[in-house]
């Protein structure tokens, strides 16, 4: 089902993929949308989940708004959709962006969110390993924009360009408040991402009942590239959303 719903004042363009089970949220990328991301997570969740998602505003079909493309922008609209359309709490799985999101709205709202899966993820902007040249749209990109979003298609330059200025200086998740989050965490990215495996493992150590799961030969496009592979993360996570026992534990120091 897919449908428009009015968000605390703003339409939103969402779905739902399935209707069993414990609720789940999907949350895109950057400058994505939710049906991209359809084909390499649902197979995973679908059968145990009632999964949802929703293009947030300034993606996909749904349309832009001041300030949207900010991160505690952003986790707020997420907040909204937890509470005015899941209304319960939720698993959530963030791609990129939508990882940042995920973590952002743990901290924020830890009652609302069961699990997350961050693939992808940062806290900082200084741990992103790419420059942001000049802010370019390809005819494929362009021709996307002009099929799903309402904004007119001039507004596809200026929402790159205004992404590539946020990620230049966001997120800024302190290392003290990812130590916040309880809930079972899966930190997941290739080991080529333009997030390094060594900053995945800060997230990772820094989450108490997290695990660390790096991908090899895979990039930031991790869930394209080995898309079985990561399936079968998710899986495992889910199956086994206790605190790890492990039979040598080094990290995990409270692992009895």
């Amino acid at each position: 089902m897919q449908r428009n719903i009015n968000l605390r004042g703003h339409d939103v363009f969402t779905f739902q993929w399935s209707k069993r089970g414990e609720p789940l949220v999907i949350l895109h990328g950057g400058l994505s949308h939710s049906e991209k991301t359809k084909k390499y997570l649902l197979p995973a969740v679908k059968r145990n989940f009632k999964v949802f998602a929703y293009d947030r505003t300034g993606h996909g079909r749904t349309a832009n708004q001041k300030g949207s493309f900010h991160f505690n922008f952003q986790t707020k609209e997420l907040i909204a959709f937890l509470e005015d359309v899941v209304k319960e709490p939720a698993h959530l799985i963030g791609i990129s962006d939508g990882a940042n999101i995920a973590l952002m709205a743990a901290i924020a709202r830890p009652e609302l969110i069961r699990s997350v899966v961050s693939i992808g993820g940062n806290t900082t902007a200084s741990q992103i390993r790419m420059k942001f040249g000049k802010p370019e749209v390809s005819p494929e990109s362009q021709a996307e924009h002009d099929r799903l979003s309402p904004d007119h298609p001039s507004e596809l330059i200026k929402k790159v360009a205004t992404a590539f200025k946020v990620w230049k200086s966001e997120p800024s998740i302190a290392i003290t408040k990812l130590a916040k989050i309880k809930c079972p965490v899966l930190v997941l990215a290739g080991d080529d991402d333009v997030i390094s495996a060594k900053e995945s493992e800060k997230i990772y150590q820094a989450i108490t009942n997290a695990r660390l799961a790096i991908v090899p030969g895979s990039s930031h496009a991790v869930i394209k590239e080995k898309t079985e592979l990561v399936q079968a993360l998710l899986k495992d996570f889910y199956a086994n959303p206790d605190y790890p026992m492990t039979q040598a534990p080094v990290s995990r120091i409270n692992n009895r």
